[in-house]
């Protein structure tokens, strides 16, 4: 590892961001500083990496408090454009998530078995300023007699909108391939019989967690971007798993990593929250995510240069293997590879499909660079870091 010579602290370099004197690169510009300068020169001049990420990210959704009625209600049963919430919080409390599908989904009358409305869907008709249709139900109290409740509602009506997201961020993951002779329709989209397609889903060099293996600077508090304005990781994610094979650099070589993350949804913006419909699998939500990375010493820069011909992961086949809990690996592969469009599976040419954009996850980490350089955006120093399995 890197000789840690260079050493800045959280304070420093937020008093060189309100005195507009911080350099803030983005991680693929990092890439370059640190294969042209070395880590120790790069650590000497950047202060701050921004990250980004743009992909599907199933385990997301939304707390919301829809407001009260007279006679007052204690909601059991509740309903966003016929998607079901989880109503066992409170009175007038909620969860939506956006994997829920519409118990009557509109586009799915004009596409049979091909669409699926959904949670992330509503979340996004919500952004864009449409009505939704609330219903309610209730058993009745003495204290809430109310039993039901049908309104139509905008974001602006909710009290509360509060985007928490269980698991995104997800550190490295599978690149997906049949291998049966049969099509399959999977989280990971469709995957074409006999190898002739495959599937990956990450940012790579630009991926928030790639840039920080060992969670050296990314815990509780830590601020972020997050679906076009601004939030915060709470603590690890759900199936963040840090005890993994990883390279010398301590890059994950399979998943690891993730993030639970949360936010006011009414700052932020359908551009960066869109409801996603994957073909036989159903409906889900693809979340714009970026972390700033503060460079404190030669260490974090040697993380932050990590390139996509550094970052390798596992070839899985959701033909047979996946599904049937095996996790047989036939083959690593770079991101650089994954990105070139074609890759080599058991000796075999495959055209290569990418689910996460590149180019969002570019305009987040040029996003974050602007907030931050033009002092709108400090870091916040973690008051813990995530689990690292050590």
């Amino acid at each position: 590892m890197a000789n840690k010579k260079i050493t800045k602290t959280y304070d420093e370099i937020n008093a060189r961001i309100k005195a507009g004197e911080a350099v803030v690169v983005t991680a693929e510009e990092m890439v370059g500083i640190v294969h042209q300068e070395g880590v120790e020169a790069a650590a000497a001049r950047v202060d701050v990496v921004t990250t980004g990420t743009f992909a599907p990210m199933c385990s997301s959704g939304m707390f919301f408090n829809f407001g009260q009625m007279t006679p007052t209600i204690k909601a059991s049963k509740v309903w966003l454009n016929k998607v079901a919430a989880y109503a066992g919080l409170a009175a007038v409390d909620a969860y939506i998530g956006v994997t829920e599908p519409a118990e009557d989904d509109p586009l799915n009358k004009i596409y049979p078995g091909e669409f699926r409305y959904g949670g992330g869907h509503v979340i996004e008709n919500l952004l864009r300023g449409e009505k939704v249709l609330l219903e309610a139900k209730a058993y009745g109290t003495d204290c809430y007699a109310a039993r039901k409740m049908k309104k139509e509602i905008g974001l602006d009506d909710l009290s509360y909108a509060l985007l928490c997201n269980p698991r995104n961020g997800y550190q490295n993951y599978n690149c997906a391939v049949n291998l049966s002779d049969k099509t399959v329709y999977t989280y990971m989209g469709m995957l074409k019989a006999n190898c002739r397609n495959a599937n990956f889903c990450s940012a790579g060099e630009l991926s928030p967690l790639l840039n920080d293996p060992l969670y050296k600077t990314i815990g509780v508090g830590t601020r972020i971007f997050l679906g076009g304005g601004y939030g915060y990781v709470t603590w690890k994610g759900t199936q963040h798993n840090p005890v993994v094979p990883r390279t010398k650099g301590g890059v994950p070589t399979k998943p690891a990593g993730t993030l639970m993350v949360q936010g006011d949804l009414k700052q932020m913006s359908a551009d960066w929250l869109r409801g996603v419909s994957i073909q036989g699998y159903g409906n889900t939500m693809a979340i714009g995510l970026g972390v700033p990375i503060p460079i404190l010493n030669a260490e974090m820069a040697e993380y932050t240069g990590v390139s996509d011909n550094d970052i390798v992961t596992q070839v899985i086949d959701y033909g047979h293997d996946y599904t049937n809990g095996i996790a047989r690996s036939y083959g690593e592969v770079s991101y650089a590879q994954l990105k070139s469009g074609e890759i080599i599976v058991n000796g075999k040419k495959v055209q290569t499909v990418p689910l996460s954009s590149v180019v969002k996850a570019r305009e987040i980490a040029e996003n974050l660079k602007h907030q931050i350089k033009s002092g709108n955006f400090l870091l916040n120093k973690p008051a813990e870091l995530l689990p690292d399995g050590a």
